[in-house]
This record gives C-alpha cells, sequence and structure tokens, in this order.
C-alpha cells in the first residue's frame, strides 16, 4: 500500500513519534505504514486522515 503519511507529517513539521502520540501506536508503526511494510487497522487510518483534515483515499493507496 502506497501512502501519502510522510509527506503530509513532514509539510507540518510533524515526527513519526508525535503522530504516533496522536493516534495511539508507536513510532516504528508509524515508519513500517509509511515505508509500506504494513498496512494501517482502519481505526488509525481514519484517525491520520483527520489529523491531517484529508479524505483517507487521498492518503492511502492500493498498490497493483
Amino acid at each position: 500500500m502506497k501512502t501519502k503519511i510522510r509527506e503530509l507529517r513532514e509539510s507540518k513539521n510533524m515526527s513519526q513519534k508525535e503522530l504516533g502520540i496522536l493516534v495511539g501506536v508507536s513510532r516504528q508503526t508509524i515508519n513500517y505504514i509509511e515505508m509500506g511494510k504494513t498496512s494501517p487497522k482502519i481505526t488509525v487510518a481514519l484517525k491520520i486522515a483527520k489529523i491531517f483534515n484529508t479524505p483517507v483515499e487521498k492518503i492511502f493507496e492500493l498498490e497493483e
């Protein structure tokens, strides 16, 4: 899964740790999601979308 989390996070000068705290996951989880090593739970994806005020489908894209 491709994501725009890193781009959005960096545009807000936010660290992985800060985003993790806001959504209730570890910095490592944010890192793995950004690298495409894991997909977020729907609740985490929705929280991330809310934080960045961006529709979830604009942040996450399924790779074919």
